[in-house]
């Protein structure tokens, strides 16, 4: 390692130490301006736009079979966000990316444009992919950046044996089924357990928490610091290569 790598790394480190401490006092506010409580899970009905996607479902799960067909070639989470690699390991959590904070990834959403449309349709969506999870594979305990945005979770491709299959988010355990969306804080700790033999996608989105004005005020502030930042910077950079990277190989595979 160079010394411009070792200062460059060593820079990345305090900054992100401040930031965190930035992020919790941001979003103690956050959690107080909240218009629909500060719980780790919540009823679908506060996003009443959840129904267009559950009514769709099939149309989108269609979409993601194309996709899967190249399922070898799609990034895994820590080769797009180096920040996850420890949540993230081989190939096991692989992505398909139409939406990084607000970023539109046009090449992914013109090859699912059913899925894009719906997408589009969403009130201050920040990200969105489809999130595949390996057969037995496991996704330690961790927290989200914040809590300014909630996420949401419709069932594509969801192993038979649902029992072994779920989601913890602070003490309540969720179980996925397909066509239906769960909605939740990821700012509280989660985990994820798939004890299967099959795999597990689910179309994954965030979109803005419903806040009052003071807290729409800073929560559009902490986002702003968080687009800026290595964190999404460097996904970014990196769902470009990957994007040069596919296109090469579907250009090969139609030749």
């Amino acid at each position: 390692m160079t010394m411009q790598q070792k200062i460059r790394k060593y820079r990345r480190k305090k900054v992100k130490k401040a930031g965190k401490k930035l992020i919790g006092a941001m979003s103690r506010v956050i959690s107080r301006q909240s218009l629909i409580g500060d719980a780790p899970v919540f009823d679908k009905s506060v996003f009443p736009w959840t129904a267009d996607f559950e009514a769709n479902w099939e149309r989108i799960r269609a979409e993601l079979g194309q996709v899967l067909e190249t399922r070898d070639e799609l990034p895994s989470f820590h080769e797009l966000s180096p920040d996850q690699k420890r949540i993230s390991k081989g190939d096991n959590w692989k992505t398909f990316v139409f939406y990084v904070f607000g970023e539109r990834f046009d090449p992914n959403c013109a090859r699912c444009p059913e899925t894009a449309r719906l997408l589009d349709a969403v009130p201050h969506i920040r990200n969105a992919w489809f999130s595949i999870l390996a057969p037995g594979y496991r996704i330690p305990p961790h927290h989200g950046p914040t809590n300014g945005i909630i996420r949401i979770h419709l069932g594509l491709q969801i192993p038979a044996d649902r029992d072994n299959c779920w989601i913890r988010v602070d003490d309540q355990v969720l179980h996925w089924e397909e066509g239906k969306c769960i909605v939740f804080d990821d700012y509280f700790e989660h985990e994820v357990q798939n004890n299967t033999d099959q795999q597990r996608v689910v179309l994954f989105f965030d979109v803005d928490r419903p806040l009052r004005p003071w807290g729409r005020l800073v929560n559009r502030l902490l986002i702003a610091g968080i687009r800026r930042s290595a964190y999404v910077q460097d996904a970014r950079r990196n769902m470009l290569e990957w994007e040069a990277h596919y296109r090469e190989q579907e250009r090969r595979r139609a030749a």
